[in-house]
């Protein structure tokens, strides 16, 4: 991070200061409890060790969204089945919704469980070129609930970065939770070092997703993250028998097209509504295998051919 965050207070000591996160000036700061946690040690040497840890990882993509419920588990998901689809290839998917992570089930992997090496946890694999991490991997039971505050959500995050080892990996996907919070910012500040292509944004059409969606851009151009692009979810559903298109979810407000429009922002496609999805995530398995020719299975493809493009066109 910058000495100075760019959505800091007037008066903001910055980060390096040994006031950082305790003056007057930090109240109200989104930073506050990251910079008070920092403050006496100066740089986290976390930081260095990730760097070095991901050196073996080409890609690094966060899939963000501001609201809850729009789809970015299942997004991250597939995405990791689709790159993964070319067996030479080497995928990685992170989940770091630690109150909430769906990742286990929508891979199929409940119950598994996460072993230690020499070189620290080995992930889990679905195939061997697809590899995950997951906090559920360390629940006693799926229906445990993670009460934890910031720090030791920041503590874990640090760990599964830094300790987990992937090996030669093509692609890593970060699963976050919704929000702009402690999560966001840690995963950012410990992955910046080590290089992130950039983000995909998820929404519904519906203008109470867009708020808070805008509310994520905000975040990203703040931290200087690169938008890949949006992917508009739910959008439509097409009936199976009559083909006829019905909007669930109305985009009252002209939708991600028009929002993406407004702030420039490149849209990589809609994703129709489509049932066998949330099949497919209950049961643990890769649509593209199950329904390879439905129009939200077409939809993804081409959506993960524009993600592919933008990170192979940065390096």
């Amino acid at each position: 991070m910058a000495d100075i965050p760019e959505n800091a207070p007037q008066h903001c000591p910055g980060t390096g200061s040994s006031e950082a996160g305790k003056s007057s000036s930090c109240q109200g700061c989104p930073n506050q409890s990251l910079c008070a946690s920092g403050a006496a040690a100066g740089p986290d040497p976390a930081i260095e060790e990730i760097k070095e840890k991901l050196s073996t990882v080409k890609h690094k993509i966060l899939v963000l969204s501001g609201k809850g419920g729009v789809g970015k588990s299942t997004f991250s998901a597939h995405l990791a089945h689709s790159l993964a689809e070319e067996e030479d290839r080497q995928v990685a998917l992170l989940d770091i919704d630690i109150c909430g992570p769906s990742i286990p089930r929508i891979m199929g992997l409940e119950g598994e469980q996460v072993h230690q090496s020499g070189s620290g946890w080995s992930p889990v694999y679905v195939e061997d070129n697809l590899a995950v991490m997951s906090v559920g991997f360390l629940l006693a039971s799926p229906d445990d609930a993670v009460i934890w505050r910031g720090p030791k959500k920041n503590g874990m995050i640090k760990q599964f970065l830094r300790d987990v080892d992937w090996g030669d990996v093509d692609f890593l996907i970060v699963d976050t939770p919704p929000g702009t919070s402690d999560e966001h910012l840690s995963v950012v500040q410990y992955l910046n070092a080590a290089g992130i292509d950039g983000a995909v944004i998820i929404t519904t059409p519906q203008e109470v997703s867009l708020q808070d969606v805008r509310k994520e851009i905000n975040f990203c151009r703040k931290v200087k993250l690169p938008i890949i692009g949006v992917v508009e979810n739910m959008s439509g559903f097409i009936c199976p028998k009559c083909k006829n298109e019905s909007q669930i979810f109305p985009p009252t407000t002209g939708g991600a097209e028009k929002m993406c429009n407004d702030l420039n922002i490149p849209l990589l496609g809609k994703v129709p509504l489509d049932p066998s999805i949330g099949k497919s995530c209950d049961s643990g398995k890769s649509f593209f295998t199950e329904i390879p020719d439905s129009p939200a299975a077409v939809s993804y493809r081409t959506i993960v051919q524009k993600i592919q493009e933008f990170c192979t066109g940065r390096h």
